[in-house]
């Protein structure tokens, strides 16, 4: 299939390049490659990075964009193989798209067709549906995309229902992709106020109707490997009021992007085409690790 073909490659962001020596010994189970993922970066929020004796001037890693500039850096502060486990000081600072951009260059180095999603998560807030990226691999056996979270450890409880969470199968009505959130939200089924970054962020933007236009446009560029930091804005993210127009513009990306591989030609369409909606040379990024604001030229032609 052309589809799961064009995700055995990397992309210009998952490429480790000069690190690709570092990737030469990675386990080819996925339940292992999981794992050395998970066990390469510490949450800058989640994991309290403070109570690790991490200090602050350390941020900046989070917006280690590139999957070379973070192997770089893993390399730095632990020579020792990657697969090894290491201390929290001796991981890269990141969030959930960090874990996922390095279990792609992982999956990839090794063949494995493999893409990153962009969606809300159920099952870390009761109630809210949280911002969060994911990889979705191939399934041989079963001829499907599954759902695998880098990020979640093999005990992971859903506060919901407390039952456990599968991270190498992550059920799709516990991680919402983007389309499928926005899908409810147009049609009266969720409340679009649940789905945010963090309940405790009081940020316009990072709640309710800009921040589900936000996923659904990074989902886009997920599935056509620019996988991107989570609070970089272009096009559409940025507009202060989509038009009409822009309105059923993103409805038809939603059910694009939720119609499964027969629709890998228009999905490859869309993000070629419109221009709100393709990676530009150049984003803004809304990095918690700046003061404010700031335009970021990408090294490479997404």
């Amino acid at each position: 299939m052309e589809a799961v073909a064009y995700y055995v490659n990397q992309s210009p962001i998952t490429d480790p390049g000069e690190m690709a020596c570092h990737l030469a010994e990675l386990p080819h189970d996925l339940a292992a490659l999981q794992r050395a993922a998970r066990g390469l970066v510490l949450h800058y929020r989640a994991d309290n990075p403070s109570s690790h004796g991490i200090p602050e001037d350390r941020l900046a890693e989070i917006d280690s964009r590139y999957a070379e500039t973070m192997l770089h850096r893993l390399v730095e502060l632990d020579g020792r193989p990657l697969t090894e486990e290491r201390p929290p000081q001796k991981r890269l600072l990141g969030c959930c798209r960090d874990f996922t951009v390095l279990f792609l260059a992982m999956a990839r180095r090794l063949g494995i067709p493999a893409r990153a999603r962009v969606g809300f998560a159920t099952y870390f807030i009761p109630g809210f549906n949280l911002d969060h990226e994911v990889a979705e691999v191939w399934d041989v056996d079963q001829a499907c995309w599954r759902l695998i979270d880098a990020e979640l450890g093999d005990e992971h409880t859903d506060p919901t229902d407390g039952s456990q969470l599968d991270p190498l199968d992550v059920p799709r009505d516990r991680f919402l992709v983007a389309g499928s959130a926005w899908q409810a939200c147009r049609e009266g089924e969720a409340d679009p106020a649940r789905f945010l970054v963090d309940p405790g962020l009081d940020i316009e933007d990072t709640r309710g109707w800009p921040y589900l236009r936000h996923n659904l446009v990074h989902d886009l560029a997920a599935l056509n490997k620019v996988e991107m930091l989570l609070w970089d804005g272009w096009g559409l993210i940025e507009r202060e009021r989509p038009s009409e127009q822009e309105l059923q513009l993103l409805d038809h990306l939603a059910q694009v992007t939720l119609s499964g591989d027969a629709a890998f030609d228009e999905l490859r369409r869309l993000y070629n085409t419109e221009p709100g909606l393709q990676v530009p040379s150049a984003v803004t990024s809304y990095s918690p690790a700046a003061e404010a604001p700031r335009t970021v030229m990408l090294d490479a032609s997404p």
